[in-house]
């Protein structure tokens, strides 16, 4: 193998790193808007937190399931898209 051969499958190995990486946040954007989509009073509800940080992030949903479904509807849809978009390399 030569350098040049070295140096495209180091970088096709990048690339399925980042098809991979890609590829588990859709499953978890498809997971977590579908759940959000079916029972957002649930998990909001299990989300909720004494962390600062994390209750920041479910706190515009608490009580609001209508807002919840919308946002999982576009998390789900959004997941979608981006599996979609990911192909593997030809070989």
């Amino acid at each position: 193998m030569n350098d040049r051969t070295s140096v495209n499958a180091g970088d096709d190995n990048a690339t399925l790193a980042l098809k991979r990486a890609g590829e588990m946040a859709a499953v978890f954007m498809i997971g977590d808007g579908l759940l959000g989509l079916l029972q957002p009073t649930r998990h909001v509800d299990l989300w909720r937190s004494d962390v600062g940080i994390v209750d920041e992030l479910v706190a515009p949903f608490s009580g609001k399931p209508t807002r919840r479904r919308v946002y999982g509807l576009i998390q789900l849809t959004a997941g979608i898209v981006l599996a979609a978009s990911l192909r593997p390399s030809r070989k």
